[in-house]
């Protein structure tokens, strides 16, 4: 059975019949690239030296990334019944991501026009009303009692999110009364609040994954728009960690590598990232590279995040501090080095690394086995 209730199976099963270690909730899309000679401004133009194809959306990014990474990964994602469609679904079965709880819809496929200058600045708009249509079946539901963690992106519409954390949440209560461990929960703020108002999850709905996400991440863009401010965003976020950690001392969710405790990132492009973890805020610089494409990069660093502090996690972090500053900077600096690389290569999935390839960055700039 596929994610939505219009198709059958798409995208190649699990041949082993098992649940992935990772489920990503978010959109395949083809990304229609323009390398364009300036960004126009309004009423202004601009002229398309090179104009190309390639494969993105948050949900496939993150989980080809984490597949890249030696991750056991599978995509909840709905796909139109066009060429664009059954482009994402050729690409999905050369990868290691599992498509069973992919479905085929009647509307245009979801894509991306990117325009990019130069100087790798970039503008997106995004069309295809084939993820927008995601409806999560029972099947989908049930699989993530089985799996270790859950990503959702707030591009993904609200009744889908709304079920995502529902379930989460029921598992999370059951759990308490047997020895099963719910999966971790990870969510990433993608995009505007204007940008998902009528398409994406709801501010009401993106309030309670802050409280209940066992990691949240948002970019430059989106922390402002939905907090008001950056330090805002960064100010609500420790709060509400704080407040969490004195009415439960303990890490609240427990995935099935390890316990994991309510972590969170707000990233600045080129300036950084600041994470807040357990209250307690720290600053951290990304890596300089000769950047040839920064698109995606947020996605890459998010799989870093989820491959550390996530499907990484291990039966020790029950000993350390809430916001031990090492597993802290440790887990910052091995996202921002997938990052980093995949700034390196232009589109988003081609240059998504391996862990040797992360592993030997590191080592190049000092940075030793974790």
């Amino acid at each position: 059975m596929t994610a939505g209730s219009d198709a059958a199976d798409a995208g190649e099963p699990n041949p082993a019949g098992d649940t992935p270690a990772i489920l990503s909730i978010g959109a395949a899309a083809i990304d229609e690239w323009y390398a364009v000679s300036n960004l126009p401004e309004p009423d202004g133009g601009a002229f398309a030296g090179e104009v190309t194809s390639a494969f993105g959306g948050v949900g496939a990014n993150v989980a080809v990334a984490l597949d890249r990474l030696g991750r056991d990964t599978g995509l909840v994602s709905r796909v139109g019944d066009d060429e664009y469609g059954r482009r994402a679904l050729a690409y999905l079965d050369e990868t290691g991501v599992d498509g069973t709880h992919v479905a085929v819809g009647d509307d245009p496929h979801t894509r991306s026009l990117i325009l990019r200058d130069p100087d790798g600045e970039r503008a997106i708009v995004t069309a295809g009303e084939s993820f927008r249509g995601l409806r999560l079946d029972d099947d989908a539901l049930a699989a993530m009692a089985d799996t270790d963690a859950v990503f959702l992106t707030a591009y993904a519409p609200d009744r889908a999110a709304r079920r995502v954390l529902d379930r989460v949440e029921s598992l999370r209560e059951s759990a308490v009364d047997s020895a099963d461990a719910p999966p971790a929960l990870v969510f990433d703020l993608s995009g505007s609040v204007e940008e998902l108002v009528g398409r994406g999850t709801e501010p009401e709905t993106i309030h309670r994954f802050l409280h209940r996400a066992d990691l949240f991440v948002a970019d430059g863009v989106a922390a402002p728009a939905f907090f008001g401010s950056a330090e805002a965003a960064v100010e609500r976020i420790a709060d509400s960690q704080r407040r969490a950690s004195r009415s439960d001392p303990a890490p609240r969710s427990r995935s099935r590598r390890g316990p994991t405790w309510p972590r969170a990132v707000l990233t600045h492009g080129a300036d950084g990232m600041t994470a807040v973890a357990g209250g307690e805020v720290a600053e951290f610089d990304a890596f300089d590279v000769e950047t040839v494409d920064t698109t995606g990069a947020g996605d890459a660093f998010t799989a870093g995040l989820i491959d550390r502090w996530i499907a990484g996690a291990s039966e020790d972090v029950s000993a350390r501090s809430h916001a031990d500053r090492d597993d802290v900077a440790s887990g910052v600096r091995f996202a921002a080095a997938v990052a980093a690389i995949n700034c390196t290569s232009r589109f988003t999935q081609p240059g998504l690394p391996t862990r040797s390839e992360v592993e030997s960055f590191l080592a190049e700039r000092g940075f030793g086995a974790d």
